[in-house]
């Protein structure tokens, strides 16, 4: 069974600091790029950030670029998502999954649609 895990969400203060973990388990980690969605209060889920871990190359929405780093642990099948300098619009349940990322933006990758269940980031003002 696929499963994509999310957890270290919480609250925090605007200006600090959360890390997030993916723990992802039932399928080939190697063989997809994993990422970061997020969904804020009434609107829709949107694509955070993204990494190929087998090539070493990420994508970072314009949003969060310069305060966000996604990084991967391979032999861990754990994704990683450092935030930093937290802002009140970054309050949201942060989902991980399989993701693609071009030029044009990010999105859940069509060869593995699982979400997982997300955790909750909340940043007070």
């Amino acid at each position: 069974e696929v499963q994509l895990q999310a957890y270290g969400g919480g609250l925090v203060q605007a200006g600090g600091s959360l890390r997030l973990s993916c723990a992802a388990s039932g399928f080939t980690f190697d063989d997809y790029a994993i990422g970061w969605f997020r969904q804020a209060p009434g609107k829709e889920r949107k694509g955070v950030s993204c990494i190929r871990s087998s090539e070493g190359s990420t994508y970072y929405a314009d949003s969060v670029k310069g305060r966000f780093t996604i990084s991967s642990d391979n032999a861990k099948n754990t994704v990683y998502l450092q935030m930093n300098s937290l802002k009140p619009e970054d309050t949201a349940v942060y989902y991980c999954a399989a993701c693609q990322y071009s030029d044009y933006g990010m999105a859940m990758s069509p060869h593995l649609d699982v979400w997982g269940q997300g955790t909750l980031v909340t940043v007070s003002s």
